[in-house]
């Protein structure tokens, strides 16, 4: 039977979009990835018209 390698740590996916982290993996050896979206658009504050 093969020997199991130990579990390397990924670094973080950045890119324009989003980010990727490595989860910690479960009891079957199971290690998943979560997705992180970043915003698309910034927020403008609402600024009142100036009165006539």
């Amino acid at each position: 039977m093969s020997e199991q390698k130990p579990i390397t740590k990924v670094p973080d996916g950045n890119t324009r979009f989003y980010v990727t982290r490595q989860k910690e993996s479960n009891d079957k050896g199971f290690i998943g990835y979560e997705t992180i979206w970043k915003p698309f658009f910034k927020v403008a504050e609402y600024k009142t018209p100036k009165q006539p």
